[in-house]
């Protein structure tokens, strides 16, 4: 069949449009309605686009909530339509009557001609003995239900094969679908908004497997306890939520900028704060400097001419471990590195007995009585290596001289001067230089370690734009480390980056994200939104909404439940915050 508009030339739309305008005859139809419209027998052409349809016609004996979620999610986009209609209980019990009845008579008849029972048989009239005790009890309805299903495609081809990706996505749900072959324009009808069923194929249904059909179930992630993370923008719920309940209180927020990672990270902060839980932030830019003064914290300012300064070899004075001189020589090896680069096996071992060395000189040993002794300083390694007299240990003190007499003199080579007895502390390391914020970031880290292990409580640590420290192997190293070890502290890492592509892209990065019971997804770029993903084993459905979000929006993962959700404050939040 094929249909044509009179004003279907495109040469003359124009001008014959003009004339019907003229004689006061052209409608609303006339405008919208495409060029032409041809049917063919198994799809519609309108315009540029081909349609298809498929109408349900088998379907799984049991269903579980939200089972129609993968064709809802399906990638692309699909014209769905659901058809009920209310039948009556009366009629439906006389008919499941007689079906019982012709069902039981044929179980007798193979049972007395010496056949096996038909399976199948029983299991239908098992069905609808339970179908009938649950009418007859009034605790179900029936319905009559039709589910119509038209596939958009720009081209035949395209049409073909997305047909054939949907049909094999409503096979992994054991759902039966069937073309609309010679009946693509009652199909096309039935899936538009205007209640418009020629195809009229229908199936019984009760009212838990209807209820079960709507694609509405979510994931519910309402506590009792924890703090409010946001709506939950498939059923409008409330997200309150305690990281602390989790395998470990880890999270990663990712996002691209503009997405509203800080505004949701310091809105976290100020709300943990709340709830007694200590807050220390790692600040590469200086962003939450005036959250610091709004709630009365501690801003701790890194640069050449600050007061405040780490030395990055004190050891915890308290300390009973036997090995921890040991590994906090393994600590500073992975420090030199960040700070000298890649090193050779051989200056490598020549770091390690210069360490050794330089905390012997102290009177440092592996006893933990002699950790209380004053700890050495970067300019002690220094003299040491040049003391070594040779080629390879000069080298290494030309690459540490920078740190001791250079333009990054003082800044990691004076004792350490404060410590963290605020609730609230921030360290800001914007005023140093692009290179040199690695270093600050392991060195802080570091110390904050040392720190916590004296006093167990619980507190979060959040390490914004974490990449600085990933896209070096041995300061990613020792935040995977930290990240694997906070939770014996009760300690919380929360991970932040907008450089999500490149931080996926590492070992340390996605191994970080495999030991957060929780991540949060903001709005993600279309460069990133494939990685993203394939990591998170994402769908259609939340892939679009990722790309399509708004600022504040994204995918919300807690343990084995995720929910879209939409980040919620207060005006009093807000003017604390912004």
């Amino acid at each position: 069949m094929f249909f044509k508009n009179k004003n279907s030339q495109p040469a003359n739309q124009e001008k014959n449009v003009a004339q019907v305008l003229g004689q006061g005859t052209v409608s609303i139809k006339d405008l919208v309605a495409p060029s032409f419209i041809e049917v063919d027998f198994n799809h519609l052409k309108i315009g540029d686009k081909y349609y298809r349809t498929l109408y349900v016609v088998g379907y799984p004996r049991y269903v579980s909530p939200n089972w129609l979620y993968s064709l809802v999610t399906f990638d692309h986009p699909l014209y769905i339509s659901m058809f009920i209609y209310p039948s009556e209980s009366k009629t439906v019990l006389e008919e499941l009557k007689k079906k019982i009845a012709e069902m039981e008579a044929t179980i007798e008849n193979d049972i007395k001609a010496g056949k096996v029972v038909d399976p199948t048989v029983q299991v239908a009239l098992d069905d609808a003995l339970a179908i009938q005790a649950e009418l007859a009890k009034g605790a179900e309805r029936f319905f009559q239900f039709g589910l119509y299903i038209t596939i958009p495609a720009d081209s035949l081809e395209e049409l073909n094969q997305i047909t054939k990706e949907v049909d094999s996505v409503l096979s992994s749900i054991l759902i039966i679908a069937k073309q609309a072959t010679l009946q693509m324009e009652e199909g096309f009808k039935a899936t538009l908004p205007m209640f418009y069923d020629k195809l009229a194929v229908w199936r019984n249904m009760d009212t838990t497997s209807l209820a079960m059909t709507f694609p509405f179930s979510t994931a519910s992630l309402t506590k009792n306890e924890g703090i409010l993370y946001g709506v939950n923008q498939h059923d409008g719920s409330l997200i309150i939520f305690d990281r602390f309940t989790l395998e470990n209180a880890n999270s990663v927020i990712l996002g691209k900028s503009g997405g509203g990672k800080s505004f949701l990270v310091k809105l976290e902060a100020l709300r943990l704060l709340m709830m007694d839980v200590d807050v220390i932030i790692i600040d590469p830019e200086n962003e939450y400097q005036k959250l610091t003064q709004s709630v009365g914290g501690e801003f701790v300012v890194f640069s050449t001419t600050s007061q405040y300064k780490i030395n990055p070899f004190d050891l915890p004075t308290d300390s009973q471990e036997p090995d921890e001189l040991s590994n906090k020589i393994l600590d500073l090896h992975s420090l030199l590195k960040v700070i000298m680069g890649e090193l050779t096996p051989s200056q490598d071992a020549l770091i390690d007995r210069a360490l050794v060395l330089v905390y012997r000189e102290k009177g440092i040993t592996q006893e933990p009585e002699t950790f209380k002794r004053e700890p050495p300083l970067m300019e002690d390694l220094f003299k040491v290596l040049v003391g070594m007299e040779t080629e390879e240990a000069k080298e290494l003190a030309d690459r540490l001289e920078k740190f001791i007499t250079g333009s990054a003199a003082g800044i990691f080579n004076q004792r350490s001067n404060f410590d963290i007895k605020n609730s609230f502390t921030v360290f800001g390391i914007r005023d140093l230089e692009e290179n040199l914020r690695p270093v600050a970031m392991y060195v802080v880290l570091d110390y904050i370690w040392n720190r916590i292990r004296k006093d167990r409580r619980k507190r979060i640590l959040i390490v914004d734009e974490a990449w600085y420290l990933i896209k070096n192997k041995d300061s990613g190293n020792y935040l995977y480390s930290f990240a694997k070890r906070a939770r014996k502290y009760l300690l919380g890492l929360t991970t932040i980056t907008q450089d999500v592509e490149d931080f996926l892209a590492t070992d340390e990065g996605r191994a970080i994200i495999t030991n957060s019971s929780m991540q949060i997804i903001l709005k993600q770029s279309t460069a990133a939104v494939d990685k993203i993903t394939q990591t998170f084993y994402l769908t259609g459905g939340e892939k679009h909404f990722l790309l399509s979000a708004g600022v504040g929006e994204g995918l919300f993962f807690a343990g084995q439940s995720h929910v879209g959700f939409r980040v919620i404050a207060s005006d009093e939040e807000r003017s604390i915050i912004e």
